[in-house]
């Protein structure tokens, strides 16, 4: 099978998909636990989904991302300072479960989603020249993040 005119390298498609779940794995750690006490208690906006909601978006968003980091690792030596960024914001992505629902803080949640979706926003920059497709496939998370960043925003000022 081939993908964007590469054979496909199926254990690195799978090993990057792994590794965006995995980031997944450890924000959830903090998350999971949040969720049902400390989460279910605050105030939220009335456009605040359904909590059933996060888990399969999420998981969607991971293997999207680990498929786009994929396509941009095919482009060789020139996509090493985008996997960088990419690895930058992967971590900033599970650094804000960490402070949204385990430092239990809205307001440290806020100061790590605006680095991270300023992240994103510069993987895409850099993964649009590399493959288009990679860059693509990071909107859906960029969109996501941007409604994520607003929550987070709305969920601060009513509980703040």
């Amino acid at each position: 099978m081939a993908l964007h005119g590469h054979k496909l390298d199926w254990p690195a498609l799978i090993a990057a998909i792994v590794v965006c779940l995995l980031a997944g794995a450890i924000g959830s750690i903090f998350t999971f636990s949040a969720i049902p006490t400390w989460y279910a208690a605050l105030a939220k906006p009335s456009f605040s989904p359904p909590n059933w909601v996060f888990g399969p978006v999420w998981t969607a968003l991971y293997i999207l991302m680990g498929v786009s980091a994929y396509l941009a690792w095919k482009q060789g030596k020139k996509a090493d300072f985008a996997l960088k960024i990419f690895g930058v914001q992967l971590f900033l992505n599970a650094l804000w479960s960490f402070l949204f629902f385990g430092m239990r803080s809205p307001a440290l949640g806020f100061a790590g989603i605006v680095p991270l979706w300023l992240s994103i926003a510069y993987c895409i920059r850099l993964f649009w020249p590399l493959d288009r497709k990679a860059a693509y496939l990071l909107l859906p998370y960029m969109a996501w993040v941007s409604f994520a960043t607003l929550l987070n925003l709305a969920i601060w000022m009513l509980n703040g």
